[in-house]
């Protein structure tokens, strides 16, 4: 009876699996859903739309995105971890609702790892210093230097308490024994509006977000937090360049994620299916134009990037006491 049973076992799990595989290659077969936290027309909407686009070309299936902004990311989050795990409804998010809302929040209302699958990167960025056009300082080794005399006067703008630009200032003061004062904005042009008229000292930001401040010359890039230059903007220098701490780097990712559950071959198709997109010349050159980094890699680099940000963001946040419960 037991040879029996375990052989019977053994046939179902086999014709499950060849199911599953089956399924996965006709994948898709109605429209595919895709969540995300942002408003129309932000920089992750316009990427994922025109990913979608080359993705509905290749299945012959529509591709819809579905913005649902608002209560930190946890409408969408909330809408896709109660889905069917099937492929057909998806999650676009950022580093911070990942890696960073789990160490903020003493509850949260999903579990990054128990209610989700890592299905495929989007891209990454990184942030620049960005000051004022009439700010008196040229370097990042100025403004520092002016931090420490100041002891705490300077101030620094985010767009909010315990944002990645909030827990990235924790970063650098850590780094420079500084201490400087942090003004959270509810709104990003009204952030870099306040630079620009030096109402605050200096803030964190992307290339897209002060392009047309840049342009305007209200503003200017005073560093760039990664290991090397920006493309296109080469004239900015890196943190370590600049006179900062060497090394510091400070950005984000975005990444399609699926309910938990959903099957492997599955996720497999569209990771192969988003890579492709991403290496086309007119996706790469509408990122470029946002500033951001195509990032066409397994699935399992999203949980290696996630794993190694939660740590990092991890110690800082209990260094500085930083929690939003």
């Amino acid at each position: 009876m037991t040879h029996r049973f375990l052989r019977a076992l053994a046939l179902a799990a086999s014709v499950l699996g060849a199911s599953t595989l089956c399924a996965a290659q006709t994948f898709p077969q109605k429209p595919v859903r895709v969540v995300l936290p942002y408003s129309a027309g932000s920089g992750p909407d316009a990427v994922v739309r025109q990913v979608g686009e080359k993705l509905g070309q290749a299945w012959g299936q529509q591709v819809i995105v579905d913005n649902k902004p608002g209560s930190n990311g946890w409408i969408s989050t909330g809408e896709v971890k109660r889905s069917a795990p099937d492929g057909y409804t998806l999650l676009t998010v950022d580093a911070t609702h990942m890696t960073l809302q789990p160490t903020l929040y003493k509850s949260l209302p999903f579990d990054p790892v128990k209610d989700f699958e890592p299905v495929a990167p989007l891209y990454h960025t990184n942030f620049f210093v960005v000051v004022g056009a009439n700010a008196p300082w040229k370097t990042m080794a100025e403004l520092l230097a002016d931090a420490k005399a100041k002891g705490g006067r300077m101030t620094y703008g985010t767009w909010g308490y315990g944002s990645v630009a909030h827990i990235g200032a924790a970063m650098l003061e850590s780094a420079t024994g500084t201490q400087m004062t942090h003004v959270p904005f509810k709104e990003l042009p009204l952030l870099y509006t306040s630079v620009a008229t030096g109402e605050v000292d200096w803030a964190f930001g992307t290339a897209a977000t002060v392009a047309p401040l840049v342009q305007a010359k209200k503003v200017r890039l005073l560093a760039y937090a990664a290991p090397a230059r920006m493309p296109g903007q080469e004239s900015v220098p890196t943190m370590g360049e600049a006179g900062g701490p060497a090394g510091f780097e400070l950005g984000t990712w975005v990444a399609l994620y699926a309910p938990k559950g959903t099957p492997r071959p599955v996720i497999e198709r569209i990771n192969a299916a988003v890579n492709k997109a991403l290496s086309e010349p007119d996706v790469k050159g509408r990122l470029a134009g946002f500033g951001f980094q195509p990032w066409a890699a397994p699935s399992a680099d999203i949980t290696r990037s996630a794993d190694a940000d939660t740590r990092r963001y991890g110690a800082i946040v209990r260094q500085a006491s930083i929690s939003l419960d």
